[in-house]
This record gives structure tokens, C-alpha cells and sequence, in this order.
């Protein structure tokens, strides 16, 4: 399957705990001021990668712990990162995703748009809503400003509603 995608570092530690592969997905429809990654919006920009390429390369480091899907928005393109998660799950590595959606809209979204329920299934942690500027904080680990939440994405689906993560 393909993705289009603005990039990936593997090895980072700041888009949640420990050594993860980061998949920088190409295509934003949010276009927040202040945008860490303005040269994610562009939906024609970056470039088609196969999901087997990113599952590779991502394994062929072991200090890799987990994944974390940023952007751009993922949930533009569900349904290669839910085949892509999956597989990363089957190895056991944990899953986050940054999202300017709310845990809420995805739920909402997920009623009519089957990949974006199937990748919220499949996450541990969603890192939800926009970035706003001036409620911008580095006081703030893995999340750029104080509206965003992480979100404990298991227990969320279970209960119904939003379970902040125990950091």
C-alpha cells in the first residue's frame, strides 16, 4: 500500500516515550497558526513511500520502541497508517498519533469514515486537538500547547469517553 509522506526520523524523543520511528505524513486541511510543520500541508506535496518501505526501515532499528504518526494529519490518510499500525502492533511496539482533531470529532468521524475508527483502535495514544499560539507552552512534554491532551486511547474507546494518559 502507499502513503504520502513529508518525512520520517527514526530514533526521536520528542514525539513520545523513548527511542520511536516518526512517520511525518503529508497533507493538513487544519493549517494552525504557528505550525511546527507548515510544510506538511500541502495535500500534493512530499512524496509516495509503500507502507513496506516505512515497516522496514523502522525495524531495521532496534532501538526503536515505538511509532508515532504526526503531520500533517494522519487521519487524512487512515487507512495505509491502519495497515501500517497494524503490523507494527503484531511486533509489538506502541503506537501514538498527533491528531488536530479531538479525540470527540474522531469518534465522530469514525461513524462515517470506517479507517478512521479502525486506526483509533489500534492506538495508545492520541495527542488530540490543535495547536494553538498563543496558548503555546515548552513547559509541555510531547505537545505544543495547553488545549492539546494525550489521550489514553484504549481506555477512552472502553469508557466512551476521554481518559488523559498517566505520563
Amino acid at each position: 500500500m502507499e502513503i504520502r509522506i513529508a518525512g520520517t526520523i527514526s530514533e526521536s524523543i520528542v514525539d513520545g516515550p523513548g527511542f520511536r520511528y516518526t512517520i511525518f505524513v503529508q497533507g493538513c486541511p487544519h493549517h494552525c497558526e504557528g505550525c511546527h510543520n507548515p510544510q506538511t500541508h500541502d495535500f500534493n506535496g512530499g512524496r509516495i513511500v509503500s507502507t513496506d518501505e516505512l515497516f522496514s526501515e523502522c525495524l531495521d532499528d532496534p532501538l526503536n520502541k515505538g511509532v508515532t504518526f504526526s503531520g500533517g494529519e494522519p487521519f487524512c490518510q487512515p487507512e495505509p497508517l491502519y495497515e501500517l499500525g497494524t503490523r507494527f502492533k503484531e511486533r509489538g511496539l506502541n503506537l501514538w498519533s498527533y491528531s488536530g482533531w479531538t479525540f470527540e470529532e474522531l469518534l465522530q468521524k469514525a461513524k462515517h469514515e470506517e479507517y478512521v475508527g479502525k486506526l483509533l483502535s489500534i492506538l495508545d495514544v492520541l495527542v488530540d486537538g490543535r495547536f494553538i499560539l498563543s496558548r503555546r507552552s515548552l513547559a509541555l512534554q510531547f505537545r505544543g500547547s495547553d488545549n492539546q491532551r494525550l489521550i489514553d486511547v484504549q481506555k477512552s474507546l472502553r469508557t466512551g469517553s476521554a481518559v488523559l494518559f498517566d505520563e
